[in-house]
């Protein structure tokens, strides 16, 4: 705030009023600028995971060969990929004639407003849009959330459902409870990434995760192990009980109708289950791998179906 002018003699109730209004007048172009300087980008996967960009007044631009802004070394994405402008009152991210396209949340854009928690992607790199708040603490939160949640599904990653797999067997070996596991995979995944590109692939990943919670409902803990394979366990139930809960899975992969830019695909997934019984000495790698064997079994079998 300025000093403002020296207070004459017998004015006194004009200089309240202006020393108001000046007061009022910055304080308010205070909060309006760190307002703008609270937005920030952070990068949700490799190759640059965890780094982020301050957005403010000054244009910022993404791409492989930028400099002074947001630098992502990923053949996926061009040289000049995209730019986020200040408009004002907001962000809006402007993509300039990349290769691979700009996407907010899911859906190709030339150019978006941004609202806070928008996720960006960048040919196959992820982003999140962050206004408002305290920048440190929401940085920190998120980047914490990224350690346990598989940033492009938003299911658990593999690290959160390794830790999970092992709690469960070792209450199932203190106890007369079992537990089971499935494996599953998208069929002929490569097909459509090489078909229709990593893009349109990502979003089936993400579409395939919301249908298979759905489908599992409360039951069991979901989590994405591999490119395109995904587990599940679920504590307190037989082969029987998981079998008929992969066959719920199954089935609601099959009858959904997957569609990304108005792109319709036939997807399918197989899946493998097995039990982890009661006291077993089991350990989980042994488990995982029984579970594996019997996907690759129902892919032998011709794909689209469950085997125990």
């Amino acid at each position: 705030m300025g000093s403002g002018p020296s207070r004459p003699p017998n004015v006194g109730d004009a200089y309240e009023s202006t020393l108001e209004v000046t007061v009022s007048r910055d304080m308010r172009d205070l909060v309006e600028v760190a307002a703008k300087q609270q937005a920030l980008l952070i990068v949700l996967s490799e190759p640059c995971l965890g780094s982020r960009v301050l957005l403010a007044e000054t244009p910022v631009e993404i791409g492989r060969g930028v400099r002074g802004g947001l630098l992502i070394d990923s053949d996926s994405v061009s040289r000049r990929h995209a730019r986020v402008e200040w408009m004002g009152s907001s962000h809006r991210i402007v993509d300039l004639g990349s290769t691979n396209g700009t996407f907010v949340n899911g859906s190709r854009v030339t150019q978006h407003e941004l609202r806070d928690g928008d996720r960006v992607q960048i040919g196959k790199v992820l982003l999140k849009y962050i206004a408002g708040g305290n920048i440190e603490a929401t940085y920190h939160e998120e980047f914490q959330r990224l350690m346990r949640f598989d940033a492009l599904t938003g299911v658990f990653n593999k690290s959160s459902f390794g830790e999970a797999l092992r709690a469960a067997a070792n209450a199932a070996r203190s106890t007369d409870t079992p537990f089971s596991l499935m494996v599953l995979d998208l069929d002929h995944f490569k097909k459509i990434n090489d078909t229709h590109g990593h893009v349109v692939g990502d979003g089936v990943l993400c579409e395939l995760c919301s249908v298979a919670r759905e489908a599992m409902g409360a039951e069991g803990t979901f989590g994405r192990v591999g490119g395109e394979e995904f587990a599940a366990l679920w504590e307190g139930a037989s082969v029987a009980k998981m079998v008929e809960l992969a066959e719920r899975v199954r089935s609601a992969a099959e009858a959904h109708k997957f569609s990304f830019e108005g792109k319709r695909l036939a997807v399918t997934v197989s899946i493998g289950v097995a039990e982890y019984s009661p006291g077993s000495s089991e350990s989980v790698e042994a488990l995982y791998e029984r579970a594996d064997a019997k996907l690759y079994e129902a892919k032998g079998a011709g794909r689209n179906r469950v085997r125990s």
